[in-house]
Formats: C-alpha cells, structure tokens, sequence
C-alpha cells in the first residue's frame, strides 16, 4: 500500500552547483532530518555549521578510483530503493543494516558546460556523471517513499511542500519530482550521445536523441486551438534561445517563428542591415551605410506587409534608429544589443517585444533542422550554403556590371530565406519585389513584378520599381516564362543556381533580351 504523507528522517546531498545548498541543508536540519554527503558538499555543509555524515564513513567503504566510486554501494542504493510498504524488502534492509534514505539532493556533474566550453576531450570525459544519474534513477523508481531533487530550482518547493503538510511530502509531489528527475537524466544521456556522435564526425547516428528544456508555455500555437511551449536546445546559437526580453508582451509561437526567420537573415550581411518579416518571408530587406538607412529602406519596400511585422538589425540599436521604428506598428523587434538611446526611444511602446540577443548567429556554422513528421523526424544540415563572386558562371553574352553583381548576390542570399518556390527583384541593396511560396515558379515571378509596382504607385513614383532591378531565383527556372516575366517587369540581371533540361531555352531567352545571368550551381529551396 502507497503512503501519501512520509516525514523524511534521512537526506543524502551529493551537488555539484551548491547554489541555495547551505539555506537547504538548514532548512532539512531544522525539521530533524540527518544530513549524509560527499566530498566538498558535505565540507560546505559543514563549514556552515551544520551536521552531516560524510558517506564514506556511512557506508564504510571509501572513496575511490579518484572520486569514480563512492555512492555506488548497497547502503546507498538500498536505502533508496528499498520499499517500506513490503515486510521482505524491511527484514533485508534491517539484516544488512541499510536505513531508508527520504530525500535525495543531486545534480550532475557539469558535462554539457564543459563541453559549451571547448575543454579537451579527457575534460568532457571526466565530467560525465556516473554514481549521480544511478542515484537519481534510483530514488524516481522509489517515488513512492523517496523525494529526488534535481536542480537548485526545485529546492523552495520542497520547502514550502514540508511546511505546508507538518514536515511531511505528498505522493503528487513526489511523483512531479521524479517525472522531472528521469527528464534530466534522459536530457544528460542525450547531451553526452550527441558530443560521442560529433566526436566521431557522425552527423546522424543510429539513434538520434533531443533533448530541451522547456523555456515557457506559450498562449497557443498557430492557432489559438493549439497548445504550444518554447524549448531551449544546448545549441549555443545567438538568437531567440539566448535573447533578453527588454520590454513588451509575452512572446506568441508565430512572434518566436517569425523573429528566428528575420534573425538568421539579417546576420548574412555585413553591412548595417535590415529585415521585415512577416508570416515568415521578408517583405523587406535593405542593406546601407548606416542602420538608420538600411531601415528607411526596408520599410519603404514594402509598408503594407511590414505593419505588424518583426524587425531585425545586425548592428547594435540607436537612437535613431529607433525613433523610427517607434512610428511603426510592429510586434517584436530583435538586435544583438541596444544603446540608452534606443532603450528610451522604444520604452513607450509598451505593446512591442524587444530583444536582445547578444550577437549574432554565424551563418557558417553547421547544425541541425529538424521537422516532425507522423510517426518520425526529418532531419537535415543548416543551409550553410553562400555564394560570392567568384563562384559563379556567367552563361549569357552580356556578364553582369559590378553593380548588378552587388544587387544578384545580395538578392540571392535574400531568396535562401524566402519560401519556395523564390523570386527575389533586388536594386541598390534593397528589395523591391519578393514572390513568395507559390506554386509555379512563374507565378512568384510575376507576384514578385506585380509587388515592385504597387508598392511604386503606392509611394507615387512614375515607373515600377522592378525596372533596373535584378532577380535571383532560388532554384532553376524549369521553363523560360518565369525569366521572361521578370525581364517584362524590367529586371536586368538574374541569378540562379541552373541545372535545368531547359537550361538553353531559358539562356536564349535571357540573351534575346539583353540580360545578363550567372549560374550559381547551388539550390537554396526552403519548405
């Protein structure tokens, strides 16, 4: 028979962070409980005053194999496992005289900090926690009569659990913290499998094992019908997991979704940058001098779309810049830091996000993207890819001037973040026509077209945006109608990675235009 209520009368605490350990070695001492330990928590129990049994002398047997053996023995494990509730498993603990241990205080050796730090391997070697994920493992079986604590975090609720029931835990609470024990042992297992895997330059193992700590349950998923949480992975990439919020409401699904698309695209270039995003495209992308200009810029590509849009900056925000933004309705803006100026200018827009990133995420570095699909993942590299200059094939009679070549670079780096099938028209930096997620390449060609002249009409200018303009395509043109829809618009230029049976048609359409294009040999689909 279960028990609901048990009164611990014996504690063993074996830390390796000892943040909040002497508050709670007082706080079990005060409500009679006997305190056993290992190496230097006991000695930081001690040092505080406090009586404890160091588990050497408790077991009898001492520490060896520098440290590797000292709670792996039968009076530990036994008085963790052992059932009150069974007559058989009583008469055996009392003929090998092992009391029952109630509360079980461990956290792990720091492995995954340990390897975030770049240690040696013999380090990360040492850092992996044997007798501490045996013990916890042991104690979460035991959750019937045992409490396991796993993170400092968890020690005020033990506390207030005692107080509120005269020193006594219930079986809810003891069953919450063992459910929480196994998920940081399967998240350690996870961690030290996933650096074994990298180690060996085996980028998908046999087994592939995530693990995630939950940041914050969200208000709802895409729709308010979903239910949805944020979790944070042991990637230690700039961004939306590592972000300060400085100000504004809590961040929705979509806000997170869309802030990590306008992220990673804005850290692509060099220059003071700029990118709106909305519903997970860019609607405008400006590079300039300053970030103030690379800002007017983006804006002015496309206002419709960026009214409640994220923004992102790859520069620390100003003043200025933010002043700006301030006359903007927009949901979440994101840059790797903020000057006072900056802070100032956005603190009356109490409604808007800002975040705080704290660099920026290096598009080179390699990691993985993985999607959910019924009954199993995808999983795949980051698009690492990036083209310069000198990697791509000129194919038609004219090459491009170096000013469209500035403008088809830029334009293609844009189109690896934009949802296939791509059209990106670029012109001086800055986008002025995105064809986004269409079925037909053709059609995001003219939806790309159609965009440059609404947005120009809107603004009053007498000529469609896209005339001097150039377009990179995400993918080959399988047809030559999705390139000359862009040259009726008045692009001059294109980029695109080629490979098509019809590569010669389109060729022949490009020249018979007088355009200039360049084959990049790379594909950059995002689904």
């Amino acid at each position: 028979m279960t028990l609901d209520l048990i009164r611990p009368v014996r504690a063993l605490l074996s830390v390796s962070d000892k943040s909040g350990l002497v508050d709670l070695g007082r706080a079990l001492a005060a409500r009679g409980v006997e305190l056993l330990s290992t190496g230097g928590t006991a000695k930081a129990l001690a040092d505080a005053g406090l009586e404890v049994i160091e588990v050497a002398d408790y077991t009898g047997s001492p520490e060896m194999l520098d440290g590797r053996v000292k709670t792996l023995h039968p009076k530990v494990h036994g008085g963790l496992l052992g059932r009150r509730d069974l007559a058989g498993h009583r008469s055996q603990m009392e003929a090998h005289r092992i009391p029952p241990i109630d509360v079980l205080v461990v956290n792990l050796y720091p492995f995954e900090s340990t390897v975030a730090a770049g240690k040696p391997f013999a380090d990360c070697i040492e850092n992996i926690d044997i007798g501490g994920p045996a013990m916890i493992r042991s104690a979460a079986k035991n959750h019937d009569a045992v409490v396991v604590l796993t993170d400092p975090t968890q020690y005020a609720a033990l506390t207030a659990e005692l107080d509120g029931n005269d020193g006594a835990t219930t079986l809810a609470f003891r069953r919450l913290l063992a459910g929480q024990a196994y998920a940081r042992t399967a998240s350690y297992d996870a961690a030290i499998a996933a650096w074994m895997a990298g180690e060996r330059g085996e980028a998908f193992p046999e087994r592939l094992v995530l693990a995630g700590k939950r940041v914050e349950v969200l208000r709802y998923g895409e729709n308010p019908h979903q239910e949805a949480a944020f979790y944070a992975t042991a990637e230690r990439r700039p961004g939306i997991a590592t972000a300060r919020q400085v100000q504004g409401k809590e961040l929705s699904y979509n806000n997170l979704n869309d802030t990590d698309a306008a992220f990673e695209l804005v850290a692509e270039f060099q220059r003071p940058a700029i990118v709106i995003v909305k519903h997970a495209n860019p609607c405008g992308v400006a590079v300039a001098d300053t970030l103030a200009e690379a800002y007017a810029k983006a804006l002015a590509a496309d206002p419709v779309s960026a009214f409640g849009g994220i923004i992102a900056a790859n520069r620390p925000l100003d003043g200025r810049t933010a002043e700006a933004i301030a006359k903007l309705f927009a949901e979440v803006v994101i840059a790797p830091e903020a000057d006072a100026a900056a802070l100032a200018a956005l603190k009356g827009k109490t409604q808007l996000r800002l975040l705080l990133a704290g660099g920026l995420p290096d598009p080179a570095a390699p990691g993985l993207l993985v999607k959910s699909l019924a009954g199993g993942l995808l999983v795949q590299g980051r698009d690492t890819g990036r083209t310069g200059a000198g990697e791509v094939r000129v194919v038609t009679k004219r090459a491009p001037t170096a000013k469209e070549m500035a403008d088809l670079l830029f334009a293609f780096t844009v189109c690896k973040h934009v949802k296939s099938n791509a059209i990106v028209l670029a012109k001086d930096g800055v986008t002025v026509g995105v064809g986004a997620g269409q079925m037909s390449r053709v059609d995001s060609s003219r939806l790309a077209g159609a965009k440059a002249a609404e947005m120009a009409a809107a603004a009053g200018e007498a000529k469609s945006r896209a005339i001097g303009s150039v377009v990179a395509s995400d993918a080959f043109f399988p047809f030559a109608d999705g390139l000359i829809a862009c040259a009726e618009s008045g692009a001059t230029a294109v980029i695109q990675p080629g490979g098509s049976k019809r590569d010669e048609e389109v060729i022949a359409a490009a020249d018979e235009r007088n355009l200039a294009m360049v084959f990049t040999g790379k594909r950059h689909f995002r689904h």
